[in-house]
């Protein structure tokens, strides 16, 4: 299949933190800018022809398009498999999970965390490498340097894939594996926690859960595990579908825009543990029958 070369002109706004890039989708949706940045991104891997990546994000307004986008780069540059979660759906520990179990050479992963999303809101693009951890400083600068003189990308012209399909797709000379977005991390998770206590402590009544998605990408994490793997009750995972925005909510865990599960956990029978987590799943704010932990960063 025909690579395309596409020109273009540097951005000089296109600096990326720890956190990866962040800024207005109006900004993202200019003519090649998210494309600059994925090849600068690209270029600044010191192998990329014959690699695995993973791919998915917290489903925010642009999160499906910018994965087309991304894929035929991907197929484009040389990488040869891709993990894309299904329907680009990926929290930020799972595809953390699957880049260290496949062994893939690292990860995009598509949010703005706590901010907003919707047409005028928020997105972003942050890359993992191979240890499933957020790129160094070292990697993001020079990610930054290549922004600023690239001139061109690289590009199939190709349909869209469904991104919804369990399976398998060629794109090009690369193979597109659309992956349960929840299986790996549920796995992960059972290694990590006596789920038979927890199940049972949720059987006997000596534990009761509230837990807030607000929304963003853990609604179908906390609805497999939570319900349909330990047994807590349907109505105990609120907000679980991904919405693009939010559900006009503010993915932020904390007191004020988690305020119906801090309401909820201040009743006369609130249950005993409550959490409310973060447009990509990696922050969380956890409660107790009138208690309250300050927010902080996952396991």
């Amino acid at each position: 299949m025909q690579i395309t070369t596409r020109e273009t002109q540097p951005f000089n706004d296109q600096k990326p933190g720890t956190s990866g890039l962040r800024k207005k989708v109006e900004v993202f949706t200019q003519p090649h800018y998210l494309e600059n940045f994925v090849q600068s991104v690209f270029e600044a891997m010191p192998k990329l022809k014959g690699t695995t990546l993973v791919l998915g994000g917290d489903g925010r307004y642009y999160n499906r398009t910018a994965a087309q986008i991304i894929i035929r780069m991907a197929a484009a540059n040389g990488v040869s498999k891709l993990l894309v979660g299904q329907g680009a759906l990926l929290s930020t520990p799972a595809a953390s999970c699957i880049i260290r179990k496949y062994g893939a050479d690292g990860g995009f992963i598509l949010s703005a965390s706590h901010n907003p999303g919707g047409p005028h809101e928020d997105f972003g693009i942050k890359f993992n490498t191979d240890n499933g951890g957020p790129a160094p400083e070292g990697f993001t600068n020079a990610i930054f340097e290549r922004t600023k003189t690239l001139q061109r990308y690289f590009t199939l012209e190709t349909p869209d894939i469904d991104l919804d399909r369990l399976g398998s797709v060629s794109v090009g000379e690369m193979t597109v594996e659309i992956i349960d977005p929840v299986k790996d991390y549920e796995a992960l998770m059972e290694q990590l926690f006596d789920f038979d206590a927890i199940q049972a402590a949720l059987r006997a009544g000596s534990l009761s859960i509230r837990f807030d998605a607000l929304h963003a990408i853990t609604g179908p994490y906390a609805k497999r595990i939570l319900v349909e793997r330990l047994g807590a009750p349907a109505e105990a995972v609120v907000n679980a579908v991904p919405l693009e925005d939010f559900g006009g909510g503010h993915p932020d865990p904390n007191l004020v825009h988690a305020h119906e599960l801090a309401e909820w956990m201040s009743r006369p029978d609130a249950p005993t543990l409550g959490a409310a987590s973060d447009g990509d799943g990696d922050r969380n704010m956890i409660m107790g029958a009138g208690f309250f932990v300050t927010p902080s960063d996952s396991l």
